[in-house]
């Protein structure tokens, strides 16, 4: 697609936008239904396509991994369109009243929830991902502009052009998703800050960070899940040995799976050879430290290993003194994604939970809770380790932002400058807002 042309379509698409965003709850959510109907409809023509998707990957001898993450068979589709289910089921994030303050007698101020515009998504090759993050953009009003990894296209234009379709019979249409195929895309769209109001990719810290240095557009950054899980001394050792496993072997091409296990010295002896032997199932390649290739047998680890997100059945283990050395090890080593403590001591959880600096910081639960629908959210387009607008799973409310309403009554500052004062009195945020028709 030539730049001119991805111009058009994103200019288009921001033009649109505004139709979306002003649209009712009930026009998106069937707007929604469409989708999930027509992607049941047309299960076959998108298995096709992503039949073709993977025959091209493992021809290409791409990683398991990677095709792990391309299949999209009808248990994937069947759990996208649950998924979307779940989107119509929440709330309107359009709607309501954040804060409603009373300045003076006829001075009302209000901070609502507003769409941010056009999204740019860049993420992964995962067709699942395509169709949560177009369902919550359509929820939240905002247009989206999507490229996906090369080696999903034939799925993800397949999805695309049926979900266009089906939208073709609503006021709005579908012309607020714009689908780009190329690398060079990317390249261009980086320049459109005018146009596009947020870039989100999704990949590694390396591709996150070339984003964020090659574009005037705002970035809401995610990147690797490094997540860590430290086994304390006082333990129950079947919650921990269960948790572990889970967090490691029950999906471990996802970013939310522990790469690193930090084990107490006390425990390490009982623990970890039953952790091997407990993932052995899963023929799990355990790099270990010395203390632990002491225990079991093991690669030995080298210092690039408590770096590496192997997003396999790989992971690595090293033997620590204390909670605060496992805590020292998250902060040099980890991504800020989700880390977790396995413990019966209440007060070290506390203390762990507060001092680790992650979007997601868990007690004795698997990591791989961390997700938007897990969470509740019904979806996610990511999850942010930034700490500026969102954090950790990015649902609904991360893909709006606010804007203030003030109604007077010819109110002027000037009045204020000498003999009037505020009341600055804060109200009851329930019903509509002042944007809202109240009739």
């Amino acid at each position: 697609m030539n730049k001119k042309s991805i111009t058009k379509q994103i200019n288009r698409a921001k033009e649109v936008q505004r139709s979306l965003e002003m649209s009712s709850l009930e026009t998106r959510n069937h707007m929604l239904k469409l989708i999930m109907e027509a992607l049941i409809e047309t299960m076959a023509t998108i298995i096709e396509a992503n039949n073709k998707d993977i025959e091209l990957a493992k021809s290409e001898n791409l990683s398991s991994v990677i095709v792990k993450r391309l299949i999209f068979n009808e248990d994937k589709i069947r759990a996208v369109v649950k998924g979307i289910g779940e989107v119509i089921t929440l709330g309107d994030p359009l709607k309501g009243v954040k804060e409603r303050r009373l300045l003076d007698e006829g001075l009302l101020l209000e901070k609502i929830p507003v769409s941010i515009g056009v999204i740019g998504m860049i993420f992964e090759s995962r067709p699942d991902a395509l169709v949560q993050i177009i369902s919550l953009a359509l929820k939240s009003g905002n247009a989206i502009v999507l490229k996906g990894g090369k080696e999903a296209l034939q799925t993800n234009t397949a999805v695309v052009k049926i979900i266009k379709e089906a939208l073709q019979q609503t006021p709005v249409g579908g012309d607020w998703i714009v689908h780009l195929t190329s690398r060079e895309d990317v390249s261009h769209i980086l320049t459109l800050n005018e146009s596009i109001d947020l870039l989100i990719p999704r990949g590694s810290n390396q591709f996150v960070q070339y984003i964020m240095k090659h574009t005037s557009i705002p970035v809401l950054g995610h990147s690797d899940g490094l997540c860590a899980m430290y086994i304390d001394n006082e333990v129950d050792m079947d919650i921990a040995l269960s948790v572990a496993i889970d967090s490691k072997c029950q999906y471990p091409s996802v970013c939310n799976a522990i790469e690193t296990l930090l084990v107490h010295t006390d425990i390490a002896h009982q623990f970890i050879p039953l952790f091997k032997t407990m993932s052995e199932p899963y023929k799990v390649i355990i790099h270990g430290d010395d203390a632990t290739t002491h225990l079991i047998e093991a690669v030995e680890a080298t210092d690039e290993d408590w770096d590496t997100e192997y997003l396999d059945y790989e992971i690595a283990i090293k033997v620590v003194s204390s909670m605060e050395e496992a805590i020292e090890h998250i902060t040099f080593h980890g991504s800020k994604h989700t880390d977790c403590i396995i413990t019966t001591n209440n007060q070290k959880a506390n203390e762990f939970m507060r001092k680790v600096d992650s979007a997601d910081v868990f007690h004795n639960c698997s990591t791989r809770f961390a997700d938007g629908n897990r969470f509740g959210l019904g979806a996610e387009v990511g999850i942010s380790t930034q700490k500026i607008h969102a954090r950790g799973p990015v649902g609904l409310d991360g893909l709006v932002t606010t804007k203030w309403l003030l109604r007077g009554n010819g109110h002027i500052v000037a009045s204020y400058e000498k003999e009037k004062n505020y009341l600055h009195q804060n109200l009851d945020v329930q019903g509509p807002s002042l944007a809202e028709d109240r009739s």
